[in-house]
């Protein structure tokens, strides 16, 4: 069942030491700017909770895992503190999963586009069906994934970020995001991947906490700037939404 909700849904349940934290939105389960609020805040709760081992991010149903923000408050931005503020919810939340003290699975089950490839990447580990196309087409509107650039060349490469950027109106297939290091192993069916799920979260929440704390630590070595650096892309972009190119594309892609 899926959210009819504006501002769209947040749910977090706590199981055997598993936080499965579920997001929804009416549209393909993009993100409000409050959306991306509650989501950094339920990270940085989560990170301090010692009942959880790992958390597991996923989205509701079976198409599309995330279409990035919300295009109705892009078209809406009319200064550069609004476009800062709009760009910097995707940062906050990549900020908030780099910090969290728990591994990130991410399940991956449909479509992803934009900041949805931001958030894919931002998780420690990936498990997607063969659905689970990804496409950066942030070009097309006269912006780029500048916020989430960091993030994905972390897991892909400059060149893979490149591809992916510059061909923004190709769809990647999951194989390919897997062949690049963004997804761990593609399933495929829904049903297969939440079974591999299941084995896999549980056999990772039986592990030492402390441990698993550390092992964090080592895979976000060097990126105690990303604070800056990713406030400092949202200002980038927050430009760039207010040009009269971008607010032509914006126009076309409105109609």
């Amino acid at each position: 069942m899926t959210t009819t909700r504006e501002n769209g849904s947040l749910y977090t349940h706590i199981d055997n030491n598993i936080a499965i934290v579920e997001f929804g939105h009416p549209a393909s389960n993009s993100f409000p700017s409050e959306l991306l609020r509650r989501l950094a805040n339920e990270f940085d709760t989560l990170s301090n909770n010692d009942d959880v081992a790992i958390v597991v991010l996923k989205s509701e149903g079976d198409r599309a895992f995330c279409a990035g923000a919300s295009f109705d408050e892009l078209v809406a931005i009319d200064t550069l503190e609004e476009g800062k503020q709009f760009f910097a919810g995707f940062a906050n939340v990549i900020n908030a999963m780099r910090c969290c003290s728990k591994l990130i699975v991410g399940r991956v089950q449909g479509k992803t586009v934009g900041g949805g490839v931001g958030l894919a990447a931002a998780c420690d580990y990936v498990l997607a069906t063969e659905h689970a196309s990804i496409k950066l087409s942030e070009f097309t509107i006269g912006i780029g994934p500048f916020v989430i650039a960091p993030a994905v060349e972390r897991k892909i490469g400059v060149s893979g970020l490149a591809e992916l950027t510059l061909d923004a109106t190709s769809w990647k297939n999951a194989y390919w995001a897997k062949e690049k290091g963004l997804y761990a192993r593609v399933f495929e069916s829904i049903g297969d991947l939440d079974k591999e799920l299941a084995i896999f979260t549980e056999k990772l929440a039986s592990y030492n906490t402390e441990a698993l704390s550390e092992m964090k630590k080592v895979l976000w070595k060097d990126t105690e700037h990303w604070q800056e650096l990713l406030a400092e892309r949202a200002e980038i972009s927050g430009k760039l939404v207010l040009s009269d190119a971008t607010k032509k594309a914006l126009a076309r892609f409105k109609k």
